[in-house]
């Protein structure tokens, strides 16, 4: 038995243990850029840094020791420069502190040093509280996060999903509720059915709030007041947070509540189960050959039937959107509790945003790709309709409605009548072109109905999928 041992490893690196930074880097790698732990501490250095000049440069103690605009791009610069040699010097510097933001607070006074300005040491960090820094630079981290990654993700998914809604705004096919065949739609009526329910959600998360708090211990400013009783530190925390373009939060208890986040994780995680409805919709479509796969050139559908080509794409995305959901909606549950003042759930939970986003990046990649790949079979789409002339009995039935309410027909109980004609049979033009022939119904009516085919009959869903373009 070799369990436990480490045969056939031995001359292995270490491999990244999460797909998404492995197998799936390339689709998601925009994604750590603010969301990974180096991410997380450049965040936090801006934060430190910003506290930094807000204290010196407003002279909120009355200390009268600016920073020169020299010194305060030196120190900005700290964060668009930081790389890899930071990310190992924090790493060895937290290795013996055991605390990352006393390490980033180290990081902080070594550059000021290096400035010359000892001076200010003391106001780095000062009387805050880890979770002061850390809840902003988690906002910060989030809030671009989606605007610069999961955002233009979702817009490069609706704009593909309006070229096919233009494109196929009038190619008619065959509904199936139930999975039966039902009234004609138009494949263009269908897409634009779900550009609308995903673009309520992305306004949803476009519209997000990233709250901050900045008071404290347990968020009573109680240490500011005793070293500077002068000072409104209220009013400079609302002006410092709100300078960081995120919405100050007043009362908090050592950590911001992190509602905010459990709200945008819903919007998310909505937003995923819709995308999940739109990859179950179009496998199915797949299935029934409504649309053709276009082939990758070498690519290979199934290890042993060459002539499979898989609709992997909806597939894989399927699974992420789960896996996704699976993590925002947990953080959504956890992060509204902290027991009384504070407690670390959060702190654990929260590493764990990036997972949770980055699987529907990688979704919405896939799904993107996978529509990318897809070209409509019009010709099946027909010949599908004209094998179901039984779905006009609807049509049949609700004109013989209205002649008989407006005094023009007597035939009584029409859908009794057009269910004995169609249901659960297969009947063809001629079926009903002989049975509407027969109706008591005026000629007008008449010409109506016998001018109808299945493939005409989709009301205005061409006009409702043009409404989405606008």
């Amino acid at each position: 038995m070799w369990i436990g041992q480490n045969r056939g490893v031995s001359n292995l690196s270490i491999q990244p243990l999460s797909p998404l930074d492995g197998r799936y880097r390339a689709a998601v790698s925009d994604l750590g850029l603010h969301l990974s732990e180096a991410g997380l501490n450049r965040a936090r250095i801006h934060v430190e840094v910003e506290w930094l000049i807000h204290l010196a440069n407003r002279d909120v103690l009355s200390t009268g020791r600016a920073l020169s605009e020299t010194e305060i791009a030196t120190l900005r610069a700290l964060v668009t420069n930081f790389g890899d040699a930071d990310v190992a010097e924090l790493a060895k510097t937290e290795a013996v502190t055991q605390h990352d933001v006393k390490a980033i607070e180290y990081y902080i006074r070594e550059r000021l040093t290096q400035l010359g300005r000892t001076d200010l040491l003391e106001l780095t960090h000062f009387a805050c509280t880890s979770e002061d820094i850390n809840n902003l630079s988690y906002a910060v981290t989030v809030r671009d996060s989606i605007n610069q990654v999961w955002l233009p993700k979702a817009e490069a998914l609706l704009t593909k999903l309006r070229q096919m809604s233009a494109q196929y705004a009038q190619v008619a096919m065959l509904s199936r509720t139930h999975g039966q065949p039902a009234t004609p739609t138009t494949m263009g009526k269908e897409i634009a059915v779900f550009i609308y329910r995903l673009q309520r959600q992305i306004t949803r998360i476009e519209s997000a709030e990233y709250l901050g708090k900045f008071s404290g211990a347990t968020g009573t400013f109680s240490a500011h007041v005793v070293a500077a009783p002068t000072v409104d530190w209220v009013a400079e925390s609302q002006i410092f947070v709100e300078g960081l373009g995120l919405t100050w939060n007043p009362l908090t208890t050592q950590i911001e509540s992190h509602d905010w986040q459990a709200e945008l994780y819903s919007s998310v995680a909505l937003f995923n189960r819709i995308l999940h409805n739109l990859c179950t919709d179009v496998w199915t479509y797949i299935s029934l050959n409504y649309f053709k796969q276009i082939p990758v050139a070498g690519a290979t559908g199934s290890s042993t039937m060459p002539h499979k080509v898989n609709p992997i794409r909806f597939e894989n995305a399927e699974s992420n959107l789960e896996l996704s959901n699976a993590i925002l909606e947990s953080l959504a549950q956890t992060l509204v509790t902290s027991r009384m003042q504070r407690d670390l759930t959060d702190s654990s939970s929260q590493r764990n945003i990036g997972l949770g986003l980055g699987h529907s990046v990688l979704a919405l990649d896939n799904v993107t790709r996978g529509l990318g790949q897809l070209e409509l079979s019009e010709s099946v789409l027909l010949s599908d309709l004209l094998e179901n002339w039984e779905v006009l009995g609807e049509a049949i039935q609700t004109v013989i409605r209205a002649e008989v309410a407006a005094g023009r027909s007597n035939i009584s109980n029409p859908y009794e009548l057009l269910k004995e004609l169609t249901r659960g049979k297969r009947i063809g033009g001629e079926d009903l072109i002989t049975f509407v022939n027969g109706l008591d119904l005026q000629q007008e009516a008449k010409d109506r109905l016998l001018a109808l085919k299945p493939q005409t009959y989709v009301g205005v869903a061409s006009d409702l999928a043009a409404r989405i373009q606008k």
